[in-house]
């Protein structure tokens, strides 16, 4: 298949055909995930940190590999150290900024080719609590600057003072 037809697939269509969405987002751009500006609220030269684009529940967070691993079996172990301790910390800041009871830790690679990534999911004093909280209904991911912006603010300062 060539480029110009690969760049009109979503990202399950590109996994299916055994090609990372992730990687080739970022080898073309944005082309499968647009413009990251409001989602991404920390990259460094081994991981990112983003709001899900399509959250099950708002504060919905991802935190991702910069390379390319199917999943944590194959990811250095310092990787997956660092994104346990950073994820600890995110759930942290994630309870404060908005106000829920419980952020839940899951990762879940799934597809031929996919993009090792864990995803913090809030959960909310109003929400049943168990393992249903995994599978929530998606919703459309709200921008709110205030929130986004504290956000950021407390991973950087946490960044910072945590460099390897």
């Amino acid at each position: 298949m060539e480029l110009k037809d690969l760049l009109k697939l979503s990202a399950g269509e590109l996994t299916d055909l055994g090609i990372c969405p992730t990687c080739f987002d970022r080898e073309h751009g944005g082309a499968v995930f647009g413009d990251d500006t409001n989602i991404l609220v920390y990259r460094d030269k081994d991981i990112e940190a983003f709001f899900a684009n399509n959250p099950r529940a708002q504060g919905h967070l991802c935190i991702s590999t910069e390379d390319h691993y199917h999943d944590m079996s194959e990811a250095p172990d310092y990787i997956n150290e660092k994104i346990i301790r950073f994820a600890k910390q995110f759930m942290i800041i994630i309870r404060e900024v908005y106000g829920c009871e419980r952020v839940y830790m899951c990762t879940m690679c799934d597809g031929p080719n996919n993009h090792y990534h864990i995803q913090l999911i809030p959960r909310y004093s109003y929400e049943k609590r168990g393992s249903k909280n995994f599978v929530k209904e998606r919703q459309e991911y709200i921008y709110d600057e205030v929130k986004f912006n504290e956000v950021k603010r407390r991973i950087k300062e946490y960044a910072e003072g945590n460099q390897e």
